[in-house]
């Protein structure tokens, strides 16, 4: 199943929402990768073997199933995640990409690939549960993007 959606970040005609600078935003999506426990209560352990200035080799831990992953780091520009098959997990991915069409009109754009097909009316009542649960876990990551920042932990604006 392949997959995207975009999330807006900053409304520039809503004043009720308080703006993310890009900094702010890119530092939010790093933490992410860092400290994945922050933006999911389920993971039980994040290892994190190799970090580079612009890559990361990842252990995540959810009760008895592991998954190893790489994380890629395009500077102010994308977080990506690969994710190798591995015992009953096949390949996947999923890319995070910072947008910003006009000058403080962020969003970010969300892209799923696990390799699977499309096909089929089981298959595509799952993968419409599955969309419909990325998208609450990436609105969940902005949400925890937005309190950090407010709280001050990604930095000034």
């Amino acid at each position: 199943m392949k997959f995207t959606h975009l999330i807006e970040i900053n409304d520039l005609l809503n004043p009720m929402i308080v703006p993310l600078a890009r900094e702010q935003l890119w530092r939010g999506l790093v933490l992410r990768a860092e400290a994945p426990q922050l933006f999911m209560p389920h993971l039980d352990e994040c290892t994190i073997a190799e970090h580079a200035d612009e890559s990361m080799q990842r252990t995540l831990r959810y009760g008895s199933l592991v998954i190893c992953d790489h994380v890629r780091l395009l500077p102010q520009q994308q977080v990506q995640y690969r994710i190798p098959a591995q015992a009953d997990i096949a390949a996947s991915s999923l890319d995070m990409t910072i947008e910003e069409p006009q000058p403080g009109l962020l969003y970010v754009r969300f892209t799923y690939d696990d390799g699977g097909a499309n096909d089929g009316a089981a298959e595509a009542m799952y993968n419409d549960f599955r969309r419909a649960a990325y998208e609450e876990a990436d609105i969940d990551t902005i949400r925890v993007i937005r309190e950090l920042a407010a709280a001050g932990r990604l930095g000034p604006e």
